[in-house]
């Protein structure tokens, strides 16, 4: 029986760690986590929020999807949008879901972001 998300992997670019890490945990505010030593060596980098984690895997042949991505709950979204846009990053509003406040950002490497408060 499926219990919960264990974790979202999206991939990236070779080389790109360095920008990732800039985002994910500078502009976001997660936190990095090590990788075990035998997916270390991949490449890539690992993020945690609270029990969110987000995986960014090396792919060669990158290229970001278009419309897939993960959903990712946030609290005073106003704030967190406003604290994204002062560190540079995109915020596109969205009025489509009932009951939400949410918004789409990218990562520096294409990957689309949703941030969602339910209930605002």
């Amino acid at each position: 029986m499926i219990i919960a998300v264990d974790h979202v992997q999206l991939a990236a670019p070779p080389g790109s760690e360095d920008r990732l890490r800039a985002y994910y945990a500078g502009v976001l505010g997660m936190t990095e986590i090590p990788k075990p030593p035998a997916l270390a060596a991949r490449g890539g980098c690992w993020f945690q929020a609270g029990i969110v984690q987000l995986h960014l895997g090396v792919e060669a042949a990158f290229r970001p999807a278009l419309k897939a991505h993960p959903g990712l709950r946030v609290t005073g979204i106003e704030t967190y949008a406003a604290r994204l846009e002062a560190r540079g990053a995109t915020v596109t509003w969205d009025t489509d879901l009932p009951g939400h406040r949410r918004f789409y950002s990218y990562d520096p490497v294409g990957n689309r972001l949703e941030f969602l408060e339910p209930g605002v």
